[in-house]
């Protein structure tokens, strides 16, 4: 197994032709009316939309490396405007038609951010395609139609969504062993990175700061101090995601989760003539071992998966790079769902971190009394979520009130991780028992494996 590129951040800024300069740091205390504290998606759409609401207000993000660094830059690159939480663990703080209209929410960021894309000169490849989850056994199939009744039951449009016969299946994508699957219209694929930076040059030229290389070491009450001078401002929005833990105090509020992805070379026409994938479906398999892919904009697949789950002590990558181990794991499963790229070569390999609730359900919110927000935990569903989280801290800053801010996952009270070693062993329990039941359901197991509901009963999931 050879891997060209392993880490150096991800693929997506070898595809930009390397990493950025950095922005200057800090100059020392400065005060603003508004400070982030982290300059990914949900930072800087929320810097966006602030400084659109009000263009009076000074505001400063503070970055420890570069915007788009963490999971901004290292994403899937999947638009989706999902909703793959919990509906009945939002249920349980609010209504089914709160529930919905936080639904229908997330799926209007699509079209939000294509928008917003268009209108700042933001090109980051993105191109509108369906999702494609596939089935490759009979208890994958139940799931997907069991999901498609959900999804129906809690009025997702009859039009949006649909199953597939293997054979429909098979006429988008060529999978190995399909046997059908579940489609869902109204997503896009972009270039992550390409989004992040586009993104950050655009909220510069509405007039705000982003000092990178900028370490925050703690923030109380109206004061964000760093490693290179303190930033006093009323508000104090915290906007790290998977980052989260390494802030002071909030080492068990998210965990941060590994995610990996491999890119290979580009395929030769020839080979994408048996392979199909004409639609661009941002691509994954119903499998409980979650995987994902694209087919990137030069004729690539990038596959993603968990990997190497969880790092002791919410410990976080250094500079994207993975574990040969878990390169291998994503190309065993790229060569399982394709074989026809057998023998085509690994360009680039990384990792990065998302952020994950004790109830894996993602959180947005603002307290007045201290000025301090944060918004994040999307659990992989950040690249749409980030757009919803920058407009809803936005009404809640700004005091005004809208529908956003009466979505259900405003100011939600979560529980806190376990200390260690209970969560590692708890995470990674998890996922080997995922595995087993992928084993077994792979084996002809023509149901959900018990080994896996125990898994989610596990951790919350």
């Amino acid at each position: 197994m050879q891997v060209k590129m392993n880490g150096n951040v991800s693929f997506w800024y070898a595809d930009l032709g390397g990493l950025p300069k950095k922005r200057p740091g800090l100059p020392g205390d400065r005060q603003a009316d508004i400070c982030i504290i982290g300059a990914g998606y949900t930072g800087l759409w929320t810097a966006y939309y602030l400084k659109k609401t009000n263009p009076s207000l000074s505001i400063v993000i503070v970055e420890r490396e570069f915007a788009g660094f963490g999971g901004a830059g290292r994403n899937g690159g999947w638009l989706s405007g999902g909703f793959d939480w919990s509906r009945e663990k939002y249920l349980k703080g609010s209504s089914r038609q709160a529930v919905i209209a936080m639904q229908r929410a997330m799926a209007g960021t699509v079209d939000e951010v294509i928008r917003i894309a268009a209108l700042e000169g933001i090109d980051a490849d993105i191109l509108r395609a369906d999702n494609l989850v596939v089935a490759t056994n009979v208890a994958q199939m139940e799931r997907l139609i069991d999901d498609h009744k959900t999804m129906l039951d809690w009025e997702v449009p009859a039009e949006k969504i649909g199953l597939l016969s293997a054979h429909e299946a098979a006429e988008r994508v060529c999978v190995a062993g399909v046997r059908g699957g579940l489609v869902t219209r109204g997503m896009a694929r972009v270039q992550p990175a390409k989004l992040a930076r586009g993104l950050a040059k655009a909220v510069e030229r509405l007039g705000v700061t982003i000092y990178e290389g900028t370490a925050v070491t703690g923030y109380r009450n109206g004061v964000v101090e760093t490693d290179l001078g303190n930033v006093r401002a009323p508000v104090i929005l915290r906007a790290t995601e998977g980052f989260t833990a390494g802030l002071k105090g909030h080492e068990r509020e998210w965990l941060p989760l590994n995610s990996a992805q491999i890119v290979t070379e580009p395929l030769p026409d020839a080979l994408w003539d048996e392979i199909g994938w004409r639609g661009h479906e941002l691509l994954s398999e119903g499998a409980h071992a979650y995987c994902y892919a694209q087919r990137t904009r030069e004729g690539r697949i990038a596959m993603g998966g968990r990997g190497v789950p969880y790092r002791f002590g919410s410990r976080t990558d250094v500079n994207g790079q993975t574990q040969d181990a878990t390169i291998a794991q994503l190309q065993a499963i790229l060569f399982r769902l394709f074989p026809q790229v057998k023998g085509i070569g690994i360009d680039h390999a990384w990792c990065g971190v998302l952020g994950v609730p004790r109830d894996w359900c993602t959180t947005a919110g603002f307290d007045v009394a201290s000025g301090i927000g944060w918004a994040g935990g999307y659990v992989g569903l950040g690249v749409s979520s980030s757009n919803l989280a920058g407009r809803t801290l936005t009404d809640l800053v700004l005091k005004r009130d809208t529908e956003l801010v009466r979505l259900p996952w405003v100011n939600r009270s979560v529980s806190r991780w376990e200390p260690e070693p209970l969560r590692w062993l708890g995470v990674h329990t998890m996922y080997q028992l995922y595995r087993l039941a992928d084993e077994r359901e792979a084996q002809g197991l023509g149901r959900t494996s018990r080994l896996a509901r125990f898994a989610d009963k596990l951790t919350g999931h």
